[in-house]
C-alpha cells in the first residue's frame, strides 16, 4: 500500500492512551503572497518528503504547503509490522474498524500545525491514500466542532481534499454532525475534492465513490468527486492539474508570484 506525505519537526500529537510520535515535517514556502496553508498528509509507508518535492512542482505559488511525517507504529494490516501510518488498519474492508485514537492524535497533528498560522490565511488539508482519510476525518471533525472523543476541534478550516482515499467513521458521521450547532451550516458550504482511479488496486475504487455518497447525503453540498479512468494508486499530471484548479477557486488564490 501506499500512502504519502512530506514532514517537518514534529510537535504534539499526544493521546491520553498512547503517546504518537511524528516523523520530521517539511515545509515548501509559498514563492507569491502567502494565501493558503495546506497541511498535506502522505499515504501507508510514506514520508513527507516525497510529496513535499512533488507540491513544491506545482503552479500555487500562494500556498504554503506543510507535509508532516506519520508515527512509525505497528500495522494490523501487516501482521504487526511497524510502517508509518496515521492510523492503524486492520483490513482494507468496509466492516474494518476505525482506530478512532489514532484518527483524533492525527487530526490533533494536522490542527496543531495549522495553530500558528497567521489568522488572514485559508487553511486547508489534503493527502493522498491513508493521508486523504486523515483529511477527510480532518474535515468532519471540523464541521461538528468536535474530534471523536468529544473534545473541541480547534482549527479553522476552508476545505479539504483527498487522493485515493475513504471517509473514516462514515457510518458514524450523521450521529457525529447530528444536534451540534452549526454543524449543518458548516457542512453546507465547505469545499471537499475526493479524487479517485477506477483501476485502483489498493484502496477500491468504490470505497471512494461510498465516501463521497455519505458526504453529499450528510449535507455537503459542496463535495466534488472525479473518477479518472485506468488510473491505479497513484497520481498523475491530470489529476494534479484538476487539484490546483479546484484549489485555486475554492481558496480564492490569486496566482501572483510578486
Amino acid at each position: 500500500m501506499s500512502f504519502a506525505a512530506p514532514s517537518l519537526g514534529s510537535i504534539g500529537g499526544k493521546s491520553a492512551a498512547r503517546a504518537f510520535e511524528f516523523g520530521r515535517t517539511y515545509v515548501v514556502r509559498p514563492k507569491g503572497k502567502h494565501q493558503a496553508t495546506v497541511v498535506w498528509l502522505h499515504g501507508l509507508g510514506d514520508n513527507g518528503s516525497s510529496w513535499s518535492q512533488l507540491l513544491e512542482t506545482l503552479p500555487l505559488p500562494n500556498i504554503k504547503w506543510i507535509c508532516p511525517t506519520a508515527p512509525t507504529r505497528p500495522m494490523s494490516l501487516f501482521g504487526g509490522f511497524p510502517s508509518t501510518a496515521w492510523f492503524d488498519v486492520e483490513e482494507l474492508s468496509e466492516a474494518a474498524p476505525d482506530d478512532l485514537e489514532g484518527l483524533d492524535a492525527s487530526a490533533a497533528h494536522v490542527a496543531n500545525l495549522l495553530s500558528t498560522e497567521p489568522a488572514d490565511i485559508k487553511l486547508c488539508v489534503g493527502g493522498f491514500s491513508m493521508g486523504a482519510a486523515t483529511a477527510l476525518y480532518s474535515a468532519s471533525c471540523f464541521t461538528a466542532g468536535k474530534y471523536g472523543n468529544g473534545n473541541a476541534y480547534p482549527a479553522n478550516l476552508s476545505a479539504a481534499v483527498g487522493l485515493s482515499g475513504w471517509l473514516p467513521c462514515a457510518k458514524t458521521l450523521s450521529n457525529k454532525l447530528q444536534g451540534v450547532d452549526d454543524a449543518t451550516r458548516r457542512a453546507h458550504s465547505f469545499p471537499i475534492l475526493m479524487c479517485h482511479g477506477k483501476g485502483d488496486d489498493v484502496v477500491p475504487y468504490k470505497f471512494g465513490e461510498k465516501s463521497s455518497k455519505c458526504l453529499s447525503s450528510n449535507g455537503f453540498q459542496d463535495a466534488t468527486f472525479k473518477a479518472y479512468n485506468g488510473l491505479g494508486h497513484y497520481t498523475i499530471p491530470e489529476e494534479m492539474d484538476d487539484v490546483c484548479a479546484w484549489l485555486t477557486s475554492k481558496l480564492g488564490l490569486d496566482g501572483n508570484v510578486a
